[in-house]
């Protein structure tokens, strides 16, 4: 099965469409057709059932719809990692707002180290750090568990943490010494907010949808939202914004992620200094 055979394939699956599709490919529609009966007639399976309505997919091109997604997406971040593999420095993706101490610190052993390079962080929204990595595109990212997935990659743990609340300075829970998590279920005038999910999509909600740190301090400060965070927010509060611990809060661990194949001399280094810290 050829490359070039699958992207066209996973086009017409997601567009249920082929001239949609053919138009997504810059291509005409009757060879796009054309490659498709071909791929069905040597994998021996019917992929998409074509009538006067539209296309739907079977249970084999299901199958195939998510299998190809997994290998063009293989076949894009080894492209990309071939590319950076030949260009000098370090990409480290982390989250925006998130561990803006610790990355400091890390970034100051790793440099003042032999054999340091440049390093381009590239500050991200939430959950485009792993997605980043995943492509290729980041040699190296600063992850949260559990919210973020290390799921086919080699980590190292840096630092764990509890979580507070974030509320207004001026709400009756600020004033509190500690909150449980049932506390802060279902406030009426305090929503939580909505995290994007991995295809950077919202679920629904009342609560506003969110795109990084400083967007969500703005709006609990305005009393739009409450959050639980990891308790290295801190630092970064206005006095508008009040921290209140919560024990319950499962703990934050921040690690440093990495695809296992990689044999980036950069990296490495940057890994003896964050174990040596």
């Amino acid at each position: 099965m050829e490359t070039r055979e699958l992207r066209y394939f996973v086009a017409v699956a997601e567009e249920l469409h082929f001239g949609r599709a053919a138009l997504r490919l810059g291509m005409a529609q009757p060879p796009l057709s054309r490659a498709v009966a071909r791929l069905e007639r040597r994998l021996g399976t019917v992929l998409l059932e074509r009538d006067s309505r539209g296309v739907a997919l079977t249970g084999a091109g299901r199958v195939l719809l998510r299998e190809g997604r997994t290998a063009l997406e293989a076949v894009a971040a080894a492209e990309a990692r071939t590319r950076r593999a030949g260009q000098p420095g370090l990409v480290l993706a982390a989250k925006a707002g998130a561990s803006a101490e610790l990355l400091a610190g890390l970034l100051a052993a790793y440099e003042a180290g032999p054999g340091a390079v440049p390093v381009d962080v590239r500050l991200c929204q939430y959950g485009e750090q792993a997605r980043l990595l995943r492509r290729g595109e980041a040699d190296v990212a600063l992850l949260h568990l559990p919210f973020d997935s290390t799921a086919g990659l080699d980590t190292e743990e840096l630092h764990t943490e509890g979580q507070v609340a974030l509320l207004p300075a001026a709400h009756p829970l600020a004033a509190r010494r500690e909150l449980r998590l049932a506390d802060l279920a279902d406030l009426p005038d305090l929503p939580a907010p909505r995290y994007p999910r991995a295809d950077g999509t919202h679920p629904d909600g009342p609560g506003p949808a969110i795109r990084d740190h400083t967007q969500l301090y703005q709006l609990v400060a305005l009393g739009r939202a409450c959050a639980v965070l990891p308790e290295s927010c801190r630092s970064r509060l206005g006095p508008d914004v009040t921290p209140v611990p919560v024990p319950d809060a499962p703990p934050v661990t921040t690690v440093l992620a990495w695809p296992p194949d990689s044999r980036s001399r950069p990296l490495a280094a940057l890994l003896r200094a964050a174990s040596s810290r």
